[in-house]
């Protein structure tokens, strides 16, 4: 009799699942990049804690990070059905119970622990996402104890192994923008041992609870977070406006540098709402104006971050004109797919799972087309030119999207610097900020 397949075993499917997935992946984004990777232990198990906000796309970027297989934890009633729980297994994917699937349920939690701790004794890494759910904000649910009790009793099993909590930001220049940027920023890990041995004395309720608070700080640590509060649209436009400035600065090695600038700017405010109350209650009005009146206008927040030239804008235009040939013909080839994100996006009340959407259609139906085009090309044209029709036929999804995402900037752009009130409104607010 066979030895039995375990989840985390090599399989040749996922191997060429995952080459598939890193190319989409990287397409879905117009710049992926990784900070920090240094920080990941390589002497012991690695549990991953991304924060969560982008739905399929976290666990995406995380896949992406390297050629090493990972293991997620999701939600268990999503491996209701047998045929999906199948492809979930060929994915790596274990389920785990939560309190709102029942106190029965939640005692089958236990397998999947032992599971969970010989993923780890094989070294292949543990992704968990603690917060339990995702949120489109730069902020942070409160952390799920699932983490915390598979580390535990993962440590139990592990023995001598060493075993880390590695806190992972993941931060969108855009939620619901496809092909934004995304950065992902490794932080400190916590040594599980080295934690319960300097907590000898505690419960193990108490451990959970100790150890839920070092995470939940070192996650913040790798974010730009701010409170999820009345004042957040406001504190989230004010980091906008006066993050060009601070981007200006020396950033920390091994650390993104927007992520450090709008870090300091959301840390700067709370500083100033201590120190000189009256300016910081005055930077929330201005800023809650701003907004308004932005928004009314339909100008891009991105714009804010970086303001426009006359010149800048100019150029900008100019170069959408000189390749309008070559990306009209793109957003026609791409046609399909765009009609099918938007039948298939308007299912979903949920924005967040929009770029999910896109993201598999993009893995699924592009590479079906790009088949028919080739077939087209080679019928209808010498081989030579069908080979180059197909070459720049291949990035026309990246193209299409960026094309889309340059018209509406440069919209929004020229929308700013004919807006002088706006322009004076985010004036107030660096002159605030900085003063």
């Amino acid at each position: 009799m066979g030895k039995t397949k375990k989840l985390q075993d090599r399989d040749w499917r996922y191997e060429a699942l995952h080459f598939c997935v890193d190319i989409a992946t990287k397409v879905s984004f117009r710049r992926l990049t990784y900070y920090g990777l240094e920080r990941i232990p390589k002497d012991g198990a690695v549990i991953f804690a991304p924060n969560h906000t982008g739905a399929l796309m976290d666990a995406m970027v995380m896949v992406a990070m390297d050629r090493n297989p990972k293991v997620f934890v999701a939600r268990a009633d999503i491996f209701k059905n047998p045929k999906l729980a199948k492809l979930f297994r060929l994915f790596k994917m274990m389920p785990i119970m939560r309190m709102r699937d029942g106190v029965e349920e939640v005692k089958k939690n236990n397998r999947t622990i032992e599971i969970a701790a010989d993923v780890l004794k094989d070294k292949v890494p543990l992704c968990i996402f603690p917060e339990g759910t995702h949120q489109t904000k730069y902020s942070m649910l409160p952390l799920s104890k699932g983490i915390f009790r598979i580390a535990l009793q993962a440590k139990e099993l592990l023995g001598d192994t060493p075993l880390y909590i590695v806190p992972i930001g993941i931060r969108y220049g855009n939620f619901y923008r496809f092909r934004s940027t995304a950065t992902v920023q490794v932080g400190n890990p916590i040594n599980v041992g080295e934690f319960i041995a300097g907590n000898r004395e505690k419960t193990p309720q108490e451990l959970m609870n100790l150890m839920r608070s070092s995470l939940d700080e070192r996650m913040k640590e790798n974010i730009l977070f701010i409170p999820n509060d009345n004042e957040y649209n406001a504190k989230n436009e004010i980091c906008a406006a006066v993050s060009g400035e601070l981007l200006k600065k020396h950033t920390p090695a091994g650390f993104a540098p927007l992520v450090a600038a709008n870090k300091e700017a959301a840390e700067r405010f709370e500083e100033l709402n201590e120190k000189k109350p009256e300016v910081a209650k005055r930077l929330i009005v201005v800023a809650d104006e701003a907004s308004e009146m932005r928004n009314k206008r339909g100008i891009s927040l991105k714009s804010i971050a970086a303001p426009p030239t006359n010149l800048s804008l100019l150029l900008k235009t100019l170069l959408l004109l000189l390749t309008l040939p070559y990306t009209f013909a793109t957003m026609l080839l791409t046609l399909p797919v765009t009609a099918a994100a938007s039948f298939l996006t308007s299912k979903f009340k949920d924005l967040a799972f929009h770029n999910s959407v896109r993201y598999v259609l993009l893995l699924v139906l592009w590479p079906l087309l790009m088949i028919i085009y080739t077939i087209i090309a080679f019928v209808c044209m010498p081989p030579l030119w069908a080979i180059l029709a197909i070459l720049v036929t291949i990035p026309a999804p990246a193209v299409a999207h960026d094309t889309y995402r340059a018209t509406r900037l440069i919209i929004s752009d020229f929308k700013l610097l004919r807006c002088n009130s706006l322009l004076a409104k985010y004036d107030e607010i660096k002159n605030l900020f900085f003063k």
